[in-house]
């Protein structure tokens, strides 16, 4: 992190990236210090209903903070890839509006909050959809509104598009895209459960193709701050400034995700630390602090409910300190970095 011009002598100075030396120090010493903290907590078990997610290693523990400006603040394992799983859905969510509008969209899912289980069998009994796009049924749904024929294009463009958001180019676990496709019977009993009620179409096969295919991309905990970054930062992706998502529906997907992002345990969250975030099992949580950063930690020790056990500590951590919550006195837009003085 580099001074501007003419201004080195002061250590408030604002860099090019928008934070001064001293506090991007000040920020790296905290996230470190929270990595210390729960590094060693070793509560949860690691998923294994996919077998291939049950060889990450326990021990894994990274976080990743990427602000609108560009700059990214890291601390353990943040490099080590793991599979996206249902982080996958409020950007799969994102290009059904950007496709097809809000009114068609909302004729195939709903958004209110379920209160059940993530894959949970069950549909809407008033309106006849799934709860929302953050279960397994509303994902089916949408992944059945986005699919392309042939449909390895669909695949192909959902990860393009979260390639740009990443800043780097993706990629599929073809491994982990073989055991979600050989061990997902109770996915194949959403999906023809959505046909039946007419919410998907006759390519069930396809539809459950692009689902499966779509958890199955890699990530580190970086790719997903930037990716949350992007959402925070309007849909223009902070380093290359290139719009990747059209900002009239980020709010509705962020508005989803902060009611129904992390399932069962939507409304502690909410709660507790109060930003628009999305769990995976794979031990993935990622949130949005509109306007200002991207926040993802990884770990794989996953709780009752199916979230990151150190996940959760680490973000209830930085949203008290920072005062991140939507409804905090304290969270003042793009000058959050202010509370660290």
């Amino acid at each position: 992190m580099q001074s501007a011009p003419g201004s080195e002598s002061s250590p408030n100075s604002t860099s090019a990236t928008g934070i001064t030396p001293w506090l991007g120090s000040q920020l790296q010493k905290i996230i470190d210090n929270i990595y210390e903290k729960y590094k060693d907590v070793d509560d949860g078990t690691v998923a294994t209903y996919i077998p291939e997610l049950g060889k990450a290693n326990p021990k894994d523990f990274g976080i990743c903070l990427a602000t609108v400006e560009g700059q990214v603040f890291t601390a353990g394992d943040w490099e080590n890839e793991f599979t996206i799983q249902s982080m996958c859905k409020p950007f799969a969510f994102q290009l059904a509006l950007e496709q097809h509008g809000t009114e068609k969209t909302l004729k195939h899912v709903g958004v209110e909050p379920s209160g059940e289980a993530f894959n949970s069998i069950e549909l809407d009994q008033r309106s006849g959809r799934p709860f929302n796009p953050m279960v397994n049924a509303g994902a089916i749904a949408v992944a059945s509104l986005i699919k392309q024929s042939p449909v390895d294009a669909g695949v192909e463009a959902f990860v393009a598009r979260m390639g740009k958001a990443a800043g780097r180019e993706l990629r599929i676990d073809q491994s982990v895209l073989a055991s979600e496709t050989a061990t997902g019977n109770r996915n194949r009993a959403i999906a023809y459960l959505l046909l039946n009620a007419g919410i998907i179409d006759e390519e069930v096969q396809q539809s459950l193709h692009q689902y499966f295919a779509q958890c199955s991309m890699l990530v580190n905990c970086k790719d997903l701050a930037m990716m949350a970054a992007t959402m925070a930062n309007i849909g223009n992706q902070p380093v290359t400034g290139e719009p990747v998502f059209d900002f009239q529906n980020l709010k509705y997907v962020m508005a989803v995700m902060f009611s129904c992002g992390l399932y069962d345990y939507a409304g502690n969250w909410a709660f507790e630390v109060g930003l628009p975030a999305k769990s995976g099992v794979s031990g993935g949580i990622f949130g949005v602090v509109n306007r200002q950063l991207g926040i993802a930690v990884y770990s794989p020790r996953l709780d009752a409910q199916g979230n990151s056990v150190r996940g959760i500590l680490a973000c209830k951590e930085l949203a008290s300190h920072f005062g991140l919550h939507a409804f905090d006195f304290s969270n003042v837009g793009s000058s959050f970095m202010q509370w660290l003085l």
